[in-house]
């Protein structure tokens, strides 16, 4: 089954005027010769993105789409009227966003995070800037603590919303992010809690004890490089210390206190310095 506005496997049955005719062993789909890769052959498989003209035909190319549909993006607007936009999808075949489809008005020039889908009318390639129509809001896949992949879609009030493994949606709260991040970021994190009411909280900082171990062994290597001292302790400021280890400053107070715990350091409200023999005695 060819399935429209995604990616298919699909064998060259024949050749038009017009260019490749493919086929799913069912229906048949044109290639044009401009998207025909050099050195393939009648009865050859070939993958292509497939998606349905205006005129209603089914039509093939080989170009780099930046989305299928049923992912989340980021794209461009590319030309705009008055009943919607249409969006630069990497292919020479644009999506539309109609205006009903639009959370506020998209101008042209701008990216925004959009869902891609069909017309369930023509199956024609639309889009949708509405997300929440389209994110899954329970059957979790992820657990707290898990790694997962955001998709960083707008700043609000309280920090950024963000597309979770192209499904869920969570939040990354403003007091929590010591980084530069932009909507359309591509950004790794970790599902730091999951509420009753199916609210994610994010958090772009892994926690745990396998974290801990790894930003043990990471803050000694630090400090042996800086001559045994380093200018950051339990009164430094979150951003202080994100710039120069990235990781929270609860996950490095809760690193510091181990090491201390082991004997490895010494603390001080703005500084930490490398365990001596001599300060061992």
């Amino acid at each position: 089954m060819i399935e429209i506005g995604k990616y298919n496997e699909l064998r060259i049955l024949s050749k038009t005027e017009a260019g490749l005719n493919l086929t799913d062993g069912d229906k048949l789909v044109v290639l044009p010769y401009q998207y025909v890769p050099n050195g393939v052959e009648i009865g050859d498989n070939i993958n292509v993105f497939v998606f349905i003209q205006k005129d209603g035909r089914l039509t093939a190319t080989t170009q780099k789409a930046y989305a299928e549909v049923g992912d989340f993006a980021f794209l461009k607007v590319v030309s705009d009227g008055e009943d919607g936009v249409f969006m630069d999808l990497g292919i020479d075949k644009d999506v539309y966003v109609p205006k009903r489809e639009q959370k506020r008005p998209m101008q042209k020039g701008y990216k925004y995070v959009v869902y891609l889908y069909l017309d369930e009318n023509n199956d024609r390639l639309l889009a949708s800037s509405k997300l929440y129509d389209f994110v899954e809001e329970d059957g979790f896949d992820f657990e707290e603590g898990d790694e997962v992949s955001l998709l960083i879609t707008e700043e609000t009030d309280l920090g950024y919303n963000a597309i979770i493994n192209n499904t869920y949606i969570g939040l990354l709260y403003n007091n929590e992010v010591f980084d530069n991040i932009q909507p359309g970021d591509m950004r790794k994190g970790w599902i730091k809690k999951i509420r009753v009411e199916g609210k994610i909280d994010l958090t772009l900082q892994p926690s745990g004890y396998g974290h801990i171990l790894d930003s043990k062994e990471m803050i000694l290597k630090e400090l042996k490089k800086s001559g045994g001292v380093i200018e950051l302790g339990d009164k430094s400021s979150p951003e202080d210390i994100y710039h120069r280890f990235q990781i929270s400053k609860s996950a490095f107070k809760k690193t510091i206190g181990s090491l201390y715990k082991e004997r490895l350091i010494l603390l001080s409200d703005d500084s930490i310095r490398l365990l001596s023999d001599e300060d061992a005695e």
